[in-house]
């Protein structure tokens, strides 16, 4: 048992999960500051969405909301950060309890809701962060501001160009989310028909930065086919897949406290078969050109290989952060070198 493993199972695990997201964070920035650069064997170096990378592991969108943990996160062992969601608007985001750990299978459930500063403090931190001689790459996923009606096309698009106006310039590439549960009228911007015009506007705007879609893990097998040739359509950059899951079959936490954390998306090892699944049925039907980001479910570095070798381009983690602590990338990198 490590150190870490002995703080969380004693102490770290009964704090708020909200509160000691924050005081992680904290200690990350502070990390950043101390040991700028992003340190990894060379071994590792991976080319995707047309840059060279440190290493093909980061970290996923919602662990660092608002683009201040960058320079840390690099530092801990992560070749890229996505950082995010980020809105046009700055959003509070739900009511609080809103985070919530199922130890038992090492799986969070989360109904955050997008809180961020918004976009225009977003692209500030990042241009100060990409100032870094040694950094990871900078992926900025963007969504949805509550307030617009999703029903409103028209409006959802101008909120997104807004943002894709003031981050696509300081992006490495731009994440479109349009596949949290926790948003309301969010996943309904998948539909092919609706999805279409606002990844193609997107895109547009962002230039020749790479644009990539991000989608649940909830879709059945022929809507993944569905936005597959609609990404070969618009020669999008590439997939991240998956989302959180608002499925809660197959979970060993006691009944009582799943019930109790209530709606939300689900992370960690309970999506990870089908997120797997989902990796593998894009593979084998976008174009070699268009690259898949794999996240959800992965803790190791076996698993992180099992993704590269299913053809994920790039791998993220989040949750295994909160069960494996701060030295995780660099574990999981150490594990690539081996395998």
């Amino acid at each position: 048992m490590t150190a870490y493993d002995q703080l969380f199972r004693h102490g770290f695990r009964h704090v708020d999960p909200e509160r000691a997201h924050h005081l992680g964070a904290a200690a990350i920035r502070a990390i950043g500051l101390a040991h700028p650069g992003v340190r990894t064997d060379p071994a590792l170096r991976t080319r995707a969405l047309g840059r060279e990378l440190p290493t093909p592991f980061g970290i996923a969108a919602g662990f660092d909301k608002d683009a201040t943990m960058i320079a840390g996160l690099g530092a801990l062992g992560f070749g890229h950060v996505e950082v995010g969601t980020i809105t046009a608007r700055p959003q509070p985001g739900n009511d609080r309890p809103r985070l919530f750990r199922l130890v038992d299978d090492r799986a969070l459930i989360n109904r955050m809701g997008f809180n961020n500063q918004g976009a225009a403090v977003a692209a500030e931190r990042i241009a100060v962060a990409r100032e870094a001689r040694s950094r990871p790459v900078i992926g900025v996923n963007i969504g949805k501001s509550r307030v617009v009606d999703a029903d409103d096309t028209a409006a959802v698009e101008r909120d997104y160009l807004h943002s894709a106006r003031l981050l696509a310039p300081v992006a490495d590439y731009l994440a479109v989310n349009v596949s949290s549960p926790n948003t309301p009228g969010l996943r309904g911007l998948q539909e092919t028909r609706v999805l279409e015009p606002l990844l193609a506007a997107i895109r547009a705007e962002a230039g020749d930065v790479p644009v990539l879609v991000k989608i649940a893990p909830d879709l059945d097998d022929e809507q993944v086919e569905g936005i597959a040739a609609l990404a070969e359509r618009l020669a999008l950059a590439g997939v991240i897949a998956t989302n959180t899951t608002i499925r809660r079959d197959g979970l060993v936490s006691d009944a009582d406290a799943v019930a109790r954390a209530g709606a939300g998306g689900l992370s960690g090892p309970p999506v990870a078969a089908r997120s797997l699944a989902v990796l593998r049925l894009l593979r084998a039907t976008l174009p070699e050109a268009i690259d898949v980001i794999s996240v959800g479910g992965v803790e190791t570095a076996a698993q992180v290989r099992e993704r590269l070798d299913a053809g994920a381009a790039l791998v993220q983690g989040y949750t295994g952060f909160i069960y494996r602590g701060p030295g995780w990338a660099r574990e999981i990198n150490a594990g690539l070198l081996a395998t």
